[in-house]
């Protein structure tokens, strides 16, 4: 005969000796379970106004107040931007990729080294890239996650 219970007979015995009913277990695993699904950084993401800057993180969406529009920062890729310690005879660009939805779903790129390319126009809402930080420097490589995305939407 075994001193230590085995399968549910264990957690029957953790439980009687904790003092806790299984059922109010449960409900605390539960409460805990919805309490985090509400995280600003689930898909659903915030909800931001119209006209008015948000930043986020590659992964991270945002959802647009007063409307069906989602924006989510999907990542950066080809961040050739003249370092801040550097003399560079151009600007260099980065590229922001973001996905739009509202029933139907996008994805665009937005440079930072062309104003003319740095919005994108998704069912009747201009979307633009303000900023992208953080700004390269020479002697560090910025890894994919560090990066934050300014966005402004506006109604066309």
């Amino acid at each position: 005969m075994s001193i230590i219970p085995s399968g549910g007979r264990l957690v029957r015995a953790l439980l009687n000796w904790a003092g806790m009913p299984a059922k109010s277990l449960i409900l605390g695993f539960w409460c805990l379970l919805f309490v985090t699904a509400c995280d600003e950084k689930t898909p659903t993401g915030p909800s931001v106004p119209l006209n008015q800057q948000f930043t986020f993180a590659p992964g991270e969406a945002a959802t647009i107040q007063n409307t069906s529009l989602r924006i989510e920062f999907l990542r950066v890729s080809g961040d050739s931007r003249c370092p801040k310690d550097a003399v560079c005879i151009q600007g260099g660009d980065a590229l922001v990729h973001i996905r739009a939805a509202d029933g139907r779903s996008s994805d665009y790129e937005l440079h930072t080294g062309d104003d003319s390319r740095a919005t994108a126009t998704h069912a009747g809402f201009r979307i633009e890239l303000v900023n992208l930080e953080p700004y390269p420097f020479s002697s560090r490589t910025i890894q994919p996650d560090e990066y934050r995305a300014t966005l402004s939407v506006s109604r066309q």
